[in-house]
């Protein structure tokens, strides 16, 4: 009893709790309503939980803000980096067009995008992996519940956002917008909890949301934001939060989430419009500007150009979901057969995509003898004379030598004649496979405008061969084509619709595109998953969709829990708590506390008699609260950095405190589907099975529940990832 002092009584209560109840391999969206949870909540009057609500509304118009800032801040860089890349190898050019000696600006052109993509690469291979892609996988699976150790952390925002920077400036055919999904979702989750676990940094406010339920809806927000600020879309962003992101909803939600967009769209456009010199005018919808397209006043004597991109929608849809049904494939193959693992080699692989692409957009420039004339506008961004004639400018490079998003603007507006057809033709299927090579790939990177790009460029493709038969504008046909690709890879139908008509300021199409998307996902669900569920498929990520697999209804409980189960008594001895904690093999992390048996209170009478309690009566002065396993969240302590000498393990722990008496608990003979709702439903990390005289027989995880799916051949089992 000696040897126990005050504070080693503190550290050792605190840190022991915490990894009791708190150590876990998913995330718990049903508040454990133990002893302490409920005193706090019955202490608390009407106006402390109207103050929370006010306390929502800020946080969400704070995520808003910030992350419309990130946006910013990328949109301005990217910009930044790559005029000086394509105003030095645009200077090469021109220099060496006439005097020969062009592989000069090749070898310019292939170094400067190497570079930029080496110290993407190098940021994420060696700093943060997780931060890698656009990350919109990782946020999915984290809002339906899966832990996904460091995908909100501090440092996976910092280098999400200078990767992408440097991914983009690099030439990839990557996107920007992606990895702002992402990038809200960190800052949500950071500004939610008050504090930054990775600077040691507690502001001691918003304590009250430190738990999973909170963060999750914050994260929805965040998520919500980042789309907004990528396409200036506040709506589109609600809807793609609640279509393709969140797995969980409420009314209230929908409000704070569509605060939170808004804020962001604003906070982006002000602070852009200042960077343009125009304070008083918000130059830009979103870091992607498609520009506005006109009301559609033309038509033609038999067919309207509106009826004709109708008709067409369907077809061009399913031909390039088809196409992208092959991608796909192509893609689950790459991903598969993808063994770089040592983080120099990714480093190497990405400089040798980056280098590739540009000496493919140099050979496709070089060849290319597509000469249009210089208007008057100047609309071009970097115009490439090249060999064509003087006042003229080489087509191919408005493509390839641009960001992507300023592409994807020229193939939306540019006049009729800009292009011609081999130009686009040849240009889709380099971008294209260019595209699939660049997936995966360890950088930061999104997807989203690389496949608006090659849709655009397919759909004006069909708007010039259309032109043949009837009077029609390519770009109208560039936007359907742009919304029928990206729509195949996602599967959005309705956040997407919203989020094209918003991002160019016309209804008008809103129902052609909604056909299109609506094809594009009966067409591409026939072939193959959409890109992110592919991806999270791949990882043996254990997500859970909506409903149960349709043939599971003769598996019950009983078949698909987890057993046997390792269980507490209310008074427990320290020591075995330390051996079940220590054995690897309990690997759920969630342990049912039962009243004791007679022979379990011999041995309590047996410790009280020989006074074995004492340390116990020690360690049970001091009291913990709510607040003490907040403050901790949520990074608490391994077992194996807990120090229990001799002295500590014969002390008895009394968990009734803790402990969530009122469990959810469901007979061994219920069938899947029913388990699968319950514990979908109410986003539960463990769901005790019992007997039917109620003793805890089995436990039903997200892993017993996720390795369940509909193949070729019927009801088949997943092998899960174990971490």
């Amino acid at each position: 009893e000696e040897e126990i002092t005050p504070e080693e009584v503190k550290t050792f209560l605190h840190q022991f709790f915490f990894y009791i109840f708190f150590s876990k391999d998913s995330l718990d969206y049903d508040n454990s309503e133990n002893q302490l949870f409920l005193e706090e909540e019955r202490r608390m009057s009407h106006m402390g939980f109207r103050c929370l609500e006010i306390r929502r509304w800020v946080i969400c118009g704070l995520i808003g803000f910030l992350t419309g800032l990130i946006a910013c801040m990328i949109d301005i860089a990217v910009e930044k980096l790559a005029g000086y890349k394509y105003f030095a190898v645009k200077q090469n050019i021109e220099k060496y067009t006439e005097l020969g000696g062009l592989s000069i600006s090749l070898i310019l052109w292939a170094v400067l995008n190497s570079a930029f993509v080496m110290f993407g690469a190098i940021a994420v291979a060696f700093v943060e992996p997780i931060a890698a892609g656009s990350g919109i996988p990782q946020i999915k699976c984290f809002l339906n519940g899966v832990k996904i150790p460091r995908v909100v952390r501090l440092k996976t925002l910092v280098i999400k956002v200078f990767g992408v920077i440097c991914s983009v400036a690099g030439g990839l055919a990557v996107g920007k917008e992606g990895p702002m999904i992402h990038s809200g979702a960190v800052m949500a989750a950071g500004v939610s909890q008050g504090r930054s676990t990775s600077l040691k940094k507690d502001f001691k406010i918003f304590e009250y949301f430190r738990r999973d339920t909170e963060k999750r809806d914050f994260v929805s927000a965040g998520a919500a934001a980042g789309v907004s600020a990528a396409f200036g879309a506040p709506v589109g962003g609600v809807l793609f939060s609640l279509e393709e992101g969140a797995s969980f909803w409420n009314q209230l939600l929908t409000w704070r989430i569509f605060f939170a967009s808004m804020v962001s769209t604003f906070t982006l456009n002000f602070f852009l419009s200042i960077y343009h010199g125009k304070p008083g005018e918000l130059s830009s919808p979103g870091l992607i500007n498609f520009g506005r397209f006109d009301s559609d006043v033309s038509s033609h004597p038999i067919l309207t150009e509106k009826h004709a991109t109708i008709i067409l929608s369907f077809f061009l849809s399913s031909i390039l979901t088809q196409k992208r049904h092959w991608l796909l494939r192509f893609s689950h193959a790459v991903l598969c057969l993808r063994y770089i693992h040592r983080p120099c080699l990714q480093v190497m692989e990405a400089m040798l995509v980056a280098a590739v692409t540009a000496t493919v957009s140099f050979a496709m420039i070089y060849f290319s003898n597509d000469c249009q004339p210089l208007g008057q506008d100047k609309a071009e961004e970097y115009p490439l004379q090249l060999f064509c004639a003087d006042g003229e400018y080489n087509s191919m490079a408005t493509a390839f030598f641009n960001t992507p998003e300023r592409s994807v603007r020229s193939l939306f507006h540019n006049p009729p004649g800009t292009y011609n057809p081999v130009t686009l033709g040849v240009f889709t299927l380099a971008y294209f496979f260019l595209a699939v090579w660049t997936y995966g790939l360890t950088v930061s990177a999104g997807v989203f405008i690389p496949s608006l790009l090659i849709g655009a460029a397919w759909g004006r493709l069909f708007g010039i061969l259309l032109s043949f038969i009837i009077w029609a504008d390519p770009g109208k046909y560039a936007l359907i084509g742009a919304a029928a690709q990206l729509g195949g890879i996602v599967r959005m139908t309705l956040s997407l619709t919203v989020i094209m008509i918003e991002a160019t300021g016309n209804v008008t199409y809103g129902f052609p595109i909604m056909l299109v998307l609506m094809t594009a996902k009966i067409v591409g669900d026939y072939f193959i998953e959409g890109l992110y569920d592919i991806h999270i498929k791949l990882q043996s990520v254990p997500f859970l969709h909506w409903d149960a697999p349709p043939t599971s209804h003769w598996l019950t409980a009983r078949e698909v829990m987890s057993s046997p189960v390792t269980c507490f008594n209310r008074v427990e001895k320290v020591g075995r708590i330390v051996d079940v904690l220590s054995n690897t093999s309990t690997i759920h992390n969630g342990f049912p506390v039962v009243a004791h048996t007679s022979e379990n209170d011999e041995h309590i009478s047996v410790l009280i008699k020989s006074k074995t309690c004492l340390a116990s009566s020690r360690l049970s002065q001091r009291k913990l609260q709510l607040k003490d396993f907040r403050d901790a969240y949520p990074r608490f302590p391994p077992i194996q950095s807990i120090h229990v000498s001799q002295d500590e393990r014969e002390c008895m722990m009394d968990l009734t405190e803790f402990m969530n008496p009122t469990p959810y608990t469901v007979p061994q003979e219920t069938s899947l589907p029913r388990v699968f709702k319950l514990f979908r439903a109410l986003g539960l990390r463990h769901l005790v099975v019992v007997d039917n005289e109620n003793r805890v027989v089995g436990l039903v995880t997200r892993k017993d529940l996720a390795r369940y799916h509909v193949g070729k051949d019927g009801l088949e089992e997943l092998h899960l990832a174990q971490t």
